[in-house]
């Protein structure tokens, strides 16, 4: 299967400012497209847009040639979205926000998944702890246990490496590379060094 997403001309205003203007951006099979910047020129923002989040931009957006708006479902169906925080929520469990992720998603509940998905990340025992108990690197662990738990082709991450401790960040740094081995898609912004993968383009956001 084809995975190719484009951005042609992209620009973004907030607060009478422009982020970026006349932004290109094209993002194949197996590509790792990291998301450079200063605070404030838009990296988020970009992430957003190029997720189909936000739709308050000027330029065209296409999956697989075809525009976005046309094959939004298509595009969702191949799309996992971690933002700059972990998204969890203090009172459930590990399991819990899992479960629930699946729900919101409308895949069938699966516990045995998302027990191995939690053992992928390093959280076997820690499964029925509410995760307001855990420590910010734990609670990055959940979220990156949807990496596993939801397979998808395109990978769009916000700072995934944030509160990560070594080992943390080892077991994300061999994630990404087998993720873009196996012919998946990344876009990432962080500010952790991305030396040791392959396929690694850099996109540079200038202060506006």
């Amino acid at each position: 299967m084809s995975l190719r997403l484009q951005a042609r001309q992209l620009a973004c205003e907030r607060d009478d400012r422009w982020l970026f203007v006349g932004l290109n951006v094209t993002l194949e099979r197996g590509e790792i497209l990291r998301v450079e910047g200063p605070n404030g020129s838009g990296k988020t923002t970009l992430l957003k847009i190029l997720s189909g989040q936000l739709d308050d931009y000027e330029g065209a957006l296409e999956f697989n040639g075809q525009p976005l708006r046309t094959c939004r479902d298509v595009f969702l169906a191949n799309l996992l979205y971690l933002g700059h925080a972990p998204g969890v929520k203090a009172g459930l469990t590990p399991l819990e926000n899992l479960a629930w992720y699946q729900a919101l998603g409308g895949e069938p509940p699966d516990e045995a998944g998302c027990e191995r998905a939690l053992n992928d990340v390093g959280l076997a025992g820690f499964e029925d702890t509410p995760v307001g108990r855990l420590s910010a690197g734990q609670n990055r662990r959940v979220a990156l246990a949807r990496l596993t738990l939801t397979p998808r082709a395109l990978w769009v991450l916000d700072e995934p490496f944030t509160a990560l401790d070594r080992e943390g960040v080892l077991m994300l740094e061999q994630r990404l590379s087998h993720h873009a081995r196996t012919g998946g898609s990344v876009i990432i912004t962080t500010h952790h060094a991305l030396g040791g993968l392959e396929r690694v383009r850099r996109l540079q956001l200038g202060s506006a």
